[in-house]
């Protein structure tokens, strides 16, 4: 048997010299994605035209009877509507539309970094040609043959798409035997982390914004009571006094781990 062909990803290196591998959205998951964007644009337009009904009753007659250059801008604002809907999705929700957030996949820069305004609006402003000539078959077309499986879009833009791989953090935070306070060593000589720790570490700094804020609060005071052994009272009390002290004190003992 030929081994098969490894799945694309996007190899990214973090601040603390580690790097991490994110697997690449194929066309499934973009089409599944784009069918719940749509659906919630369809049922948008849909909302919109039966509140134009209840103030024109001819609502294609009225359409008729507008100049054409004013037919022209409606048009222009049709596509300009969408444009936004994906374009600030993407720009306020880190990369993510709803069809996105449902399917666990989000866009990126092509070294794995957030996607910013231009690249979005790059990409979007793109999906007139990916669209052609119809159904989206150029940008399909485009996906099969990339590597990354980017649409003409991306590929101006200089993004991708990656799927988002959950990691059960509970079952590496489990609490610490409880240490006394003879045993204990001061903050300042505090045991190197393990491999398997500094990956935990990791990957939880990567995913902590887009956590809700109590699971994000939870999960490092867990991670600070597996990692932080050796502090005090008053030292723990100090680091889990907010989130973004956390994971202050997990960075600093991810990066001295290397």
């Amino acid at each position: 048997m030929t081994p098969s062909a490894p799945a694309p990803h996007v190899d990214v290196a973090t601040p603390e010299r580690v790097a991490l591998s994110l697997p690449v959205a194929g066309i499934g998951y973009r089409c599944l994605a784009w069918l719940v964007d749509a659906s919630l644009l369809f049922f948008f337009w849909v909302a919109l035209y039966f509140v134009v009904t209840l103030l024109v009753s001819d609502v294609l007659g009225a359409f008729q009877a507008l100049s054409g250059l004013v037919q022209t801008l409606l048009a222009v604002g049709l596509f300009a509507t969408q444009w936004l809907y994906w374009t600030l999705a993407e720009v306020f929700f880190h990369g993510q539309t709803p069809g996105k957030r449902a399917l666990r996949i989000r866009v990126v820069r092509e070294d794995g970094s957030p996607v910013g305004f231009f690249e979005s609006a790059v990409r979007n402003l793109c999906r007139a040609v990916d669209f052609l000539p119809v159904l989206y078959a150029t940008g399909c077309i485009t996906m099969l043959l990339d590597g990354r499986h980017r649409r003409l879009g991306d590929l101006l833009a200089g993004t991708v798409l990656v799927r988002e791989e959950a990691i059960d953090l509970d079952k590496y935070t489990q609490a610490p035997a409880p240490v006394s306070d003879a045993a204990r060593e001061p903050a300042a000589v505090q045991r190197p982390l393990s491999a398997e720790d500094v990956e935990l570490v990791l990957a939880f700094l990567s995913r902590a914004p887009g956590l809700e804020k109590d699971v994000r609060q939870r999960l490092g005071a867990r991670l600070v009571d597996r990692v932080g052994a050796g502090l005090t009272d008053e030292e723990r009390a100090k680091v889990l006094a907010s989130p973004e002290a956390a994971e202050a004190f997990l960075r600093t003992r991810a990066r001295a781990a290397h």
